[in-house]
């Protein structure tokens, strides 16, 4: 009797550890356990790019170097700091952008591991929505899917509709899948969606 049971304990163990491992318990509890931080990093980041446009994200797997963009009504310029550096405040200030804010961003990003913010615009019956895309390395969540490298929280600015499955829908009637930049995401809550990606922006 105890031969017999082997197997099917050894099942019930693989099926829970694909079931906790699986890429929608992982976002879902990196989530939850930073909602906070997360929150506010999505909340000064809008409030802040709106003044002046920018995305920010860190180059290095040791969260010390990051990539700066500026995006100006006729060009983008693009620079990479050590995060403790003098020059990146005195580009801040030069640009016009909220130094100490940014800066703050920058390290509650490096606090939960956070690679990439940036806005991605988006249409909905040919009117301009924009939504909020974040991206976590996947090794930074533990996951035993790290050669897909990224998970992406993207943040909308209104309750989504989705399937039975919780696939992103196009408008609730359509029942089609939204894809944003060819990846299909999943629902968190009804304004976060998750979607695992081999691109972090």
């Amino acid at each position: 009797m105890r031969i017999k049971m082997i197997p099917t304990i050894l099942f019930i163990i693989v099926a829970g550890c694909i079931f906790s491992c699986s890429p929608k318990n992982i976002s879902t509890k990196y989530y939850y356990q930073h909602e906070k931080v997360l929150d506010k990093i999505e909340e000064t980041y809008k409030a802040l790019s709106l003044e002046h446009p920018f995305t920010v994200g860190f180059t290095d797997k040791a969260f010390k170097t990051i990539s700066l963009e500026i995006i100006t009504d006729t060009l983008s310029y693009i620079y990479e700091f050590d995060i403790s550096e003098s020059r990146l405040v005195d580009t801040l200030t030069a640009y016009h952008l909220n130094a100490p804010k940014v800066i703050k961003l920058i390290q509650q990003m490096e606090s939960i591991h956070c690679t990439w913010i940036k806005n991605y615009d988006y249409y909905v019956d040919e009117k301009k929505n924009t939504l909020v895309f974040m991206s976590i390395r996947a090794v930074a969540l533990h996951s035993p899917l790290a050669y897909k490298k990224y998970y992406v929280l993207s943040y909308f600015q209104q309750p989504q509709y989705f399937d039975n499955n919780g696939n992103l829908l196009d408008k609730r009637k359509l029942r089609r899948l939204r894809k944003i930049n060819g990846e299909v995401f999943k629902r968190i809550n009804d304004k976060v969606c998750f979607t695992v990606s081999g691109k972090f922006r």
